[in-house]
């Protein structure tokens, strides 16, 4: 059974060779909670309150494009505002800088009318895109308000 080194003659001891790794593990736990915590918040940009579905997410490798309707029924290519006049343009030109199977991403706000959602769908087949997803929430459904 060893006890460890003898103490030398004149009171000083051996230096330790050990390392502690309390505060190596400390400080990895600290950061792994800062970065699940901000993670959530730097994938989406255009602030929508998508539905809830019971679906798991997509696997992908390339990086898809990300259209966005919002509460009001404003679209968004990747961030940036678009018009209702420009969308057939700009996502005619998406597809001819893209000659590979892109895949688009539809996110419409859960108060914005179906219909409009249909109508974005509608405009991204007519230029071309055969993958388009509709993206939803994979929080578990919510429970229905009884009417007061």
């Amino acid at each position: 059974m060893a006890m460890g080194p003898a103490p030398r003659r004149g009171g000083r001891r051996a230096p330790m060779a050990e390392i502690n790794v309390t505060p190596l593990v400390d400080v990895m736990l600290v950061l792994l909670i800062i970065f699940m915590v901000t993670a959530p918040l730097l994938v989406t940009g255009v602030p929508i309150d998508l539905p809830d579905s019971k679906a798991t997410a997509l696997k992908s490798d390339d990086k898809p494009i990300q259209i966005s309707v919002d509460a009001t029924g404003q679209v968004f290519i990747d961030q940036q505002a678009v018009g209702a006049d420009a969308l057939p343009t700009r996502l005619a030109a998406l597809r001819e800088a893209r000659q590979d199977e892109a895949r688009v991403y539809v996110r419409g706000d859960r108060a914005l009318d179906y219909g409009r959602v249909m109508e974005v769908v509608g405009e991204v087949s007519a230029a071309g895109f055969k993958k388009v997803a509709l993206v939803s929430d994979s929080k578990p459904a919510r429970k229905a308000k009884p009417a007061t």
